[in-house]
């Protein structure tokens, strides 16, 4: 497990390469997550469809996304996520369009983007912002792909897990930084990690996600008192039976 960023990284360039390219045309105006946190007076969630996991196998295989997704929507979502890695996460860009055609709040395009190519085909199937992942990038190919999705309109949640990261990532100054709990070396996760970086960068003029390992109403207070405007559930929520009463639960005020 110790290496599993890189293999999932070396996977996606070979799917890359397979790829064609296609003009796309502008014919959206992608929805706001931002102007949802600024508005928002409870701790904001993104609820996330996932399939499967490297660590954890299997989770909820033959899941409906437009079913999962309606419910995170009745449990009041700010934001869905929906994992289109079809060789890791067992996902796929159809999701990502099922969701987008059931719900009328912003949808996340979670996958491992090192190319402009895979940013022109989540806006084809319908992302309004698209994770990039700090430790899969340069320095240089982080601000180009930042740049790309946002001459679409697209927003960005740019994701760090370390004190280098958080300083990489400062210096595009985002306007969404995604903290990730999980060690995407180890696959460990640990929540302390939002808390222990926030305290130290708390401060930035950035909105703070903090994303993995967060399951009970204790855990979203942890991560208010810390700084996070919002919460990246995904597992939990795709165990739970009722995942709606989870998300309430979680949208503790701030």
């Amino acid at each position: 497990m110790a290496a599993i960023l890189e293999e999932i990284i070396s996977y996606k360039r070979i799917e890359i390469e397979a790829m064609g390219t296609q003009e796309i045309i502008k014919s959206r105006r992608p929805a706001s997550f931002k102007k949802r946190l600024e508005n928002a007076d409870t701790m904001s969630v993104i609820g996330e469809v996932k399939r499967a996991s490297p660590s954890k196998g299997d989770i909820n295989i033959d899941i409906d996304p437009k079913a999962q997704a309606e419910k995170y929507v009745k449990g009041g979502v700010d934001v869905i996520s929906v994992l289109t890695d079809r060789n890791y996460f067992k996902g796929s860009l159809r999701d990502l369009e099922a969701v987008k055609c059931a719900v009328d709040v912003p949808v996340l395009n979670k996958d491992f983007i090192i190319d402009e190519r895979q940013i022109d085909r989540a806006y084809l199937y319908g992302a309004d912002i698209i994770l990039l992942i700090v430790a899969a990038l340069d320095d240089e190919t982080l601000k180009r792909l930042y740049d790309h999705a946002a001459s679409y309109g697209m927003e960005c949640i740019v994701e760090v897990h370390t004190k280098a990261e958080m300083e990489r990532a400062l210096k595009l100054e985002p306007e969404i930084i995604g903290i990730n709990n999980r060690d995407l070396k180890t696959f460990e996760v640990d929540i302390a990690n939002t808390e222990q970086l926030l305290e130290e960068f708390g401060d930035a003029d950035t909105i703070f996600i903090a994303e993995s390992g967060i399951r009970i109403e204790e855990d979203a207070r942890r991560m208010k008192d810390a700084g996070a405007r919002a919460l990246l559930v995904g597992e939990t929520l795709m165990r739970a039976e009722h995942p709606e009463q989870v998300i309430e639960s979680l949208k503790v005020a701030l």
